[in-house]
C-alpha cells in the first residue's frame, strides 16, 4: 500500500506525525508492505523510516508565498507534486491519504477508480477559525481565517475518497453528516503498557509546546485566574517559553518553568506529578498529551473541550471554570493514586486505544472491495 504523509514522520514528536509514524509501524508489524510518500520542508530524511518501509519516497514542499493567493488552501496548494502522481501511477495498490494537506489527489481524474481513504486529524477549517480567533499578530489572523474559509470549501473533495477516516468520535459525527463510509479509529501512538505510580506526587503539572497559541492562553487562564491564590505547587513545562510567559512565571512563588526538557526529563515530570491540568480553548482533533498522560501520569484534570470526542471522559475528572477547577485541584491534591485507578485505565485503554486491534480495522477499510 501507498501512504502519502503531509510531513516527515520521524522524529514523531509532534501530534500529526505521532499517529503517521506509529500507524506505519503497526502495519509493518503485521506484514503489511508500505511504500512511503512524505513531503519535507525541513525535518530531514530519516533513516529510521527505512525500517518500516519498503521504499520511502520524499518531495519539496513548495512554500513560495504565490500559493496564498491560489483557491485552494495553502496547506494543499503547497503539497502537489506531479512527480508523486506518476509514481503513484504506477501500480494500482490502495492509497492512505493524510490528512486534507495531501488530498488534491482525489481532484486527478487519473486516479478515478482507485482505493482512496484519507485519514482526517482534524475538521480543519474548524482548527484554523481557532488558530485565527486566539492570534493577536494581524498578518497570521488574516492568514488563518482566510485559509479556514478556503478550507471548508476544499473539504468538498473527501466526497471523492473511497472512505474517510476520523480521529475522534466528535469528527466522525460531523463527517459522517456530510460523506460516505466514514468511520473512526483512534489516533496511533507509541504507548504498550500503563506506566503510572501509585501514591502522592508533589506538584501540579501543565505540559505542551509553549510557543503555541492555544497553549499560551490556557497558561494565562491557569496562572490569572486558578492559581492567582492557590498555594500549590505549580510546574509548566514544555518547547519554546515565549520572553513573556518567563516574565508571567518568574514572579509567582510557587511556580516554576521547565523549558525545553528532554524526553526522560519529560517523562519523569509527567510521572511523578500529583495532578495533570490538561485544558484547552479548541475543542479540535484528538490532544495525544491526554493519551501520554494517562498512560503515564496520576490525576487527569480536564476541561470538556480537552475530551472532544475521545471517549476518555471516565478516566478524568471534569472541570469548565476557575473555581471548579480549584475545589479539584485542592481536593485531588491529597488523595492517594491507587492501584485500581491503574487497572480501570488498562482496561479502557486497551479496548479503545490499542495499536494492534485498529491497525486491523484499519486494513479493513484499506483493503476491501467497495
Amino acid at each position: 500500500m501507498h501512504i502519502v504523509s503531509f510531513d516527515v514522520p520521524w522524529p514523531a514528536n509532534y501530534g500529526g506525525v505521532i499517529d503517521v509514524f506509529y500507524k506505519i509501524k503497526a502495519l509493518h508489524a503485521i506484514g503489511v508492505k508500505i511504500i512511503l510518500h512524505t513531503y519535507e520542508y525541513g525535518r530531514g530524511e530519516a533513516e529510521e523510516l527505512n525500517t518500516y518501509c519498503e521504499k520511502v519516497y520524499y518531495y519539496r514542499r513548495d512554500l513560495a508565498k504565490t500559493h496564498l493567493f491560489k483557491n485552494i488552501p495553502y496547506i494543499v496548494s503547497s503539497r502537489n507534486s506531479e512527480q508523486l502522481i506518476n509514481t503513484l501511477l504506477r501500480d494500482k495498490h490502495p492509497i492512505l491519504l493524510e490528512g486534507l494537506h495531501t488530498s488534491i489527489l482525489l481532484n486527478d481524474i487519473r486516479f478515478h477508480g482507485r482505493k482512496m481513504v484519507v485519514r482526517m486529524h482534524n475538521i480543519e477549517h474548524d482548527y484554523y477559525y481557532h488558530l485565527a480567533s486566539a492570534e493577536t499578530d494581524l498578518f497570521k489572523k488574516y492568514y488563518y481565517y482566510n485559509e479556514a474559509k478556503k478550507l471548508k470549501r476544499f473539504e468538498r473533495v473527501l466526497n471523492r475518497a473511497s472512505a474517510v477516516i476520523a480521529i475522534s468520535r466528535k469528527d466522525e459525527k460531523y463527517f459522517a453528516s456530510k460523506y460516505r463510509n466514514v468511520s473512526f479509529i483512534p489516533a496511533f501512538h507509541p504507548h504498550t503498557e500503563v506506566k503510572s505510580s501509585t501514591g502522592q506526587g508533589s506538584y501540579v503539572l501543565y505540559h505542551g509546546n509553549l510557543s503555541v497559541s492555544e497553549n499560551k492562553n490556557a497558561i494565562k487562564f491557569l496562572l490569572d485566574e486558578v492559581f492567582d491564590d492557590l498555594k500549590v505547587p505549580f510546574v509548566v513545562a514544555g518547547l519554546n517559553p515565549t520572553p513573556a510567559l518567563k516574565r508571567l512565571t518568574a514572579d509567582k512563588p510557587y511556580v516554576s518553568l521547565v523549558a525545553n526538557p528532554d524526553d526522560e526529563q519529560m517523562f519523569k515530570l509527567i510521572n511523578e506529578a500529583q495532578l495533570h491540568l490538561l485544558i484547552t480553548f479548541q475543542a479540535t482533533g484528538l490532544k495525544l498529551k491526554l493519551l501520554n498522560t494517562l498512560y503515564n501520569g496520576r490525576f487527569c484534570l480536564v476541561n470538556d473541550k480537552m475530551l472532544s470526542g475521545s471517549t476518555l471522559d471516565e478516566l478524568c475528572i471534569v472541570a469548565n471554570d476557575a473555581n471548579a477547577m480549584k475545589q479539584q485541584i485542592k481536593k485531588l491534591f491529597k488523595r492517594s493514586f491507587s492501584g485500581r485507578e491503574i487497572q480501570r485505565r488498562k482496561t479502557r485503554l486497551v479496548q479503545l486505544y490499542h495499536n494492534g486491534h485498529n491497525v486491523r480495522r484499519l486494513i479493513e477499510i484499506l483493503f476491501d472491495n467497495d
